[in-house]
């Protein structure tokens, strides 16, 4: 329970977490119960070990045994998107055999994603890939129906911004497509968190959570992804708003510690890429800025030590919420 709001909502743990274990699903699982998580969002196939029915029911039965909720997901279903894997088939291809797999591991819907930031600089306009990401959610609405299960689009990557994201599920469909919110990508797309999550909250249907640091610099400004209560986008005025607005969700943590990205915004040529993002909505963001202060860069691990810090990162994380009462 988010105790700010009095509304419940279902503690969970995005896989990507825990991105360089090297574990089973039922690892995962073991771990997340360990962690008091009541969903597991295994955010793509890898997570899951396979595709194949009787692993994806063992799968689910262990869950059931632990009293864990699944949640599953893939990435891009946008065939324009750089992303997009067409060696796996067609973008409809991909997203039926994910839904197929929802259906027999239990999992109320499929979390999916257009692209990543490259899909706002590419040759084809946002729009058309929104276009296309449209075309591929219709053209599978009866079989996702048939199966009672919804599709999940993430703001990911800095692809969409809340408002682009809200126009998707609207032109697919929103009796079965939703949104899976991102707190921590919109500060790659120059949007405050907050704005993201007013616009989104009558279409979420689940969540990814962490914190991110935002500053000024000479050049327009810079981030980092930081651990749940090291940022400065009033993460804890977000779970709890979150709680409020979308009741029963799942909100589970997606905990990503990274380096530097600059925002050169004041140089011309970076809003090629933000042409449509009003003002108003920008000025919040740079708000954020304005209120922050510079971040040592934290380098990437060395990878023997990349597992166990990933553990450290979301245990803190976790161990934030609790001691703040959001959890």
């Amino acid at each position: 329970m988010a105790q700010g709001s009095g509304q419940n909502v279902k503690f969970g743990i995005d896989l990507f977490s825990l991105r360089s274990q090297v574990w089973s699903a039922f690892e995962y699982l073991d771990y997340c119960a360990k962690q008091g998580a009541k969903v597991v969002h295994f955010s793509e196939i890898r997570f899951l070990g396979g595709l194949e029915r009787a692993h994806l029911e063992k799968v689910r039965d262990h869950a059931r045994r632990l009293g864990i909720e699944l949640e599953i997901g893939m990435l891009s279903i946008c065939p324009t998107a750089a992303r997009f894997d067409a060696k796996q088939g067609t973008a409809e291809e991909q997203l039926s055999r994910m839904i197929e797999a929802a259906t027999i591991a239990g999992a109320p819907l499929v979390r999916a994603v257009l692209g990543d930031w490259r899909d706002r600089v590419s040759a084809v306009p946002v729009e058309q890939h929104i276009e296309n990401t449209v075309k591929t959610l219709r053209a599978v609405r009866s079989r996702a129906m048939d199966a009672g299960k919804r599709i999940a689009i993430e703001n990911h990557g800095g692809d969409l911004q809340g408002r682009e994201l809200k126009v998707l599920i609207e032109a697919a469909g929103k009796d079965f497509v939703g949104a899976c919110i991102d707190s921590g990508n919109p500060t790659w797309a120059i949007e405050d968190p907050h704005v993201t999550l007013e616009t989104l909250a009558p279409y979420v249907l689940t969540s990814h959570v962490r914190d991110s640091a935002v500053w000024r610099t000479p050049e327009g400004a810079a981030m980092q992804w930081t651990r749940m209560g090291e940022g400065n986008v009033d993460i804890a005025g977000w779970v709890r708003k979150f709680a409020a607005m979308c009741p029963g969700k799942a909100m589970s943590l997606e905990i990503i510690v990274t380096g530097t990205r600059p925002f050169p915004y004041y140089q011309p040529d970076f809003w090629k890429a933000f042409r449509q993002t009003p003002a108003w909505e920008f000025a919040r963001f740079a708000a954020i800025a304005e209120k922050g202060k510079p971040r040592e860069n934290r380098p990437a691990p060395a990878k023997e030590r990349a597992a166990a810090l990933e553990r450290e990162d979301l245990e803190s994380s976790i161990e934030w919420l609790r001691k703040n009462q959001l959890l």
